[in-house]
This record gives structure tokens, C-alpha cells and sequence, in this order.
């Protein structure tokens, strides 16, 4: 008998995942009574810093924290970036996430104030609401005449109805390679944005769902639209409030969106975008979604940072502010004055502290399990990992 093909696997490229070291991170891992499970969410131990880390959460979530910052101290690896994920995770996931190094505002290319101004501004998020007009519904036959010599433009007839009207369009070229392109066919529900003209499947309409035609095990069925074709439908994107000011800070700003090229923004273009945000906000066209700022080795900071931290956090457009330092009592950078975590007393008496351990082994083991699973990583039996990853040997 003629051994079996191995058949090499198959990895779809447009699901690759980037992995990074806080990707397995899901929420702080609390239950209902803000009890931290042992692993939970990604998170392992740090019991006592994930309680309190909870407590801090629901002050956020209750807007009892206004005027106030958040300090994760402890040594090198003990999870105080992963503390800090684990919060902005539980706050939603379109909560903005801004996580930036104490040295990192340290350039030539701009002063450090505007630095630290970017990095609140990216941390806060808009959610813009929008109506734009659509048509839906159910296609009953695609028409698309070409030309016998094989150049020049196609033209075509699209039949939608609904289970109240049936309409007939006349296609030009741009919308013809739209819907070739998008593989749409008679029984699909689709939907056309009147504005862009692109075009969307929503599925296979249920009339449909007993024909025999090639589908895959992914096909979705769903109901023939109601009423009429043409309808209007509420569209909600989400920006950051310093992707508004690097757009309209100068002329296609959005390609210094790509580039990272943003420079020094004035401060009258954001005072007239607060204006503009603050106005939609009161009409209900966006909302704005404070998000988390993390400032990781914050001892980094000199006095004009701290200086410039204590006005931002009395600002009503300020993210949740999370620190993390690994220092004791030490200088405070720009002075000979010595406190503890390198942070100034009137800053200090501001922060909510986060105190957390040294890992043990069995967790670090157990934190090296849930990144193996992450990473799906296939190693030999005879490596140093898979030898942490050994379950204990059972007593004698």
C-alpha cells in the first residue's frame, strides 16, 4: 500500500495575527464581586494589585477619578504593563490605548510639552455618529452587456426588490466592477452606499438556501428586506482626537497621518477642534471616549513634565493617566531633590498606588503556558522551555 501524501499545511495570509507581548491580555481576570481569579483573562497571580486595580476600574467607569492618575510601582517583570492592559481592555475595545516610554518624549524634533500633549490627545477617542443614505436588498438578476469588439464601456441592468418593491437600475462601468469584484449573484442581499457607491454582501437571502449551488460551509443566510430600497442608516466611526489635529493642522494632514511626520501642532487649531467637538457633543453627533495614556519608566520624566502632568489631569478632555516606575526613593530628574519613585510631592499626593509582587515559579510557568498557547509554539522535547513547562514531578 503506497504511503499516504503529506499534505504541507496552508496558512491564509490575510489571518496572520501580529502577536506582541501583551496580545494574550482579555481584562483584569475579576468576577462579579471584583475577586481576582487566579488565571483569569491572561493574567496570572498579582491577586492583591488586581483587586485594587478592579476598584480603580469601576471609579472610572462611575467618573469618581477626575483630577487623579493611577501609579503602578515594583521591580522589572512583575506585570505592571499588563495591569495597565488589562484596565483598558475591561473599559471597552474602542477604548484608545496609548502606551509611551518616559524617554521617548526626549527629541529634537519637538519640545517635550507637545510630546506629552500628542501622546493625551491620541489616548482620547471621538465616536462620530453620521446618517448616510443606502439601498438594500435582495438581487434578482444581473444583466451586463459587453461589447462585441471587446473594448469600450459595459453597461447593465441590477433588479433588487424587497418583500414590498422591486426596482430596476441601469449600472455604469465603476459599479459593474464593483459587483464583479465583490462576486455578487443572483440571491444575495446587498447593500449600496449612495455617497461612495460601494457595495456590501450581507449573505444569501433564505429564498435561496435549498439550492444546490457551490457554497461554502460560511455562507450566511438572512431575511429579504422590508419596506423600500432607499433607506437611511446611522454610521459610526471612531478617530482619535489627535488624528483630527494632525488632518486639519495643515494641508493633507492625512498623509502625515502615514508618514509620522506630524510636527508641532498650534494650539489654536485645537482649541477651535474642542470647540467643534464640544458642539457636536451637545447637538449628539459624537461622543467622546476618554481612553488610557500609559507612561512606562515615568521616573524618566524631568520637572516640566511633571509640571505640565499636574495641569493636563484638571483638563475635562483628559484619558485615564497610568504610571509605572521600578525605583524607590530616588532623584527626581532636573533637581537635587530626592522622593519617592522620582515623582514630585504634589504630584505624589494625587496618585492612586498599585504596589505588585515578584512572580513565584509555579506562575511564571504558568505564564510561559499561556504564551506557548498564544504563539503555538512546537518545540522539542529536550529544550530549557518545555522543561519549564513540565508539570511538577509528583512527591515521594
Amino acid at each position: 500500500m503506497a504511503a499516504a501524501t503529506k499534505v504541507p499545511e496552508v496558512r491564509d495570509i490575510t489571518r496572520v495575527e501580529r502577536i506582541g507581548a501583551h496580545s494574550h491580555i482579555r481584562g483584569l481576570g475579576l468576577d462579579d464581586a471584583l475577586q481576582p481569579r487566579q488565571v483569569s483573562q491572561g493574567l496570572v497571580g498579582q491577586l492583591a494589585s488586581r483587586r485594587a486595580a478592579g476598584v480603580i476600574l469601576e471609579m472610572i467607569k462611575d467618573g469618581h477619578i477626575a483630577g487623579r492618575a493611577v501609579l503602578i510601582a515594583g521591580q522589572p517583570g512583575t506585570g505592571k504593563t499588563a495591569i495597565a492592559m488589562g484596565i483598558a481592555q475591561s473599559l471597552g475595545q474602542d477604548t484608545p490605548f496609548t502606551a509611551l516610554a518616559g524617554s521617548e518624549i526626549f527629541s529634537l524634533e519637538m519640545s517635550k510639552t507637545e510630546a506629552l500633549s500628542q501622546a493625551f490627545r491620541k489616548a482620547i477617542g471621538i465616536r462620530i455618529k453620521e446618517e448616510t443614505e443606502i439601498i438594500e436588498g435582495e438581487v434578482v438578476e444581473i444583466q451586463i452587456d459587453r461589447p462585441a469588439t471587446g473594448t469600450g464601456t459595459k453597461v447593465g441592468k441590477l433588479t433588487l426588490k424587497t418583500t414590498d418593491m422591486e426596482t430596476i437600475y441601469d449600472l455604469g462601468n465603476k459599479m459593474i466592477e464593483s459587483l464583479v469584484k465583490e462576486k455578487v449573484q443572483a440571491g444575495d442581499v446587498i447593500t449600496i452606499d449612495k455617497a461612495t457607491g460601494k457595495i456590501s454582501k450581507l449573505g444569501r437571502s433564505f429564498t435561496r438556501a435549498r439550492d444546490y449551488d457551490a457554497m461554502g460551509a460560511q455562507t450566511q443566510f438572512v431575511q429579504c428586506p422590508e419596506g423600500e430600497l432607499q433607506k437611511r442608516k446611522e454610521v459610526v466611526h471612531t478617530v482619535s482626537l489627535h488624528e483630527i489635529d494632525v488632518i486639519n493642522s495643515r494641508t493633507q494632514g492625512f498623509l502625515a497621518l502615514f508618514s509620522g511626520d506630524t510636527g508641532e501642532i498650534k494650539s489654536e487649531v485645537r482649541e477651535q477642534i474642542n470647540a467643534k467637538v464640544y458642539e457636536w457633543r451637545e447637538e449628539g453627533k459624537a461622543e467622546i471616549i476618554p481612553g488610557v495614556l500609559f507612561i512606562d519608566e515615568v521616573h524618566m520624566l524631568d520637572m516640566e513634565c511633571f509640571s505640565f502632568l499636574n495641569r493636563a489631569l484638571e483638563s475635562d478632555l483628559s484619558p485615564v493617566l497610568i504610571m509605572a516606575t521600578n525605583r524607590g526613593i530616588t532623584r527626581i530628574r532636573g533637581t537635587n531633590y530626592q522622593s519617592p519613585h522620582g515623582i514630585p510631592i504634589d504630584l505624589l499626593d494625587r496618585l492612586l498606588i498599585i504596589a505588585t509582587s515578584p512572580y513565584t515559579e509555579k506562575e511564571t510557568r504558568q505564564i510561559l503556558k499561556i504564551r506557548a498557547q498564544k504563539f503555538r509554539w512546537r518545540t522539542s522535547g529536550g529544550c530549557t522551555l518545555c522543561s519549564w513547562m513540565r508539570p511538577d514531578p509528583p512527591s515521594t
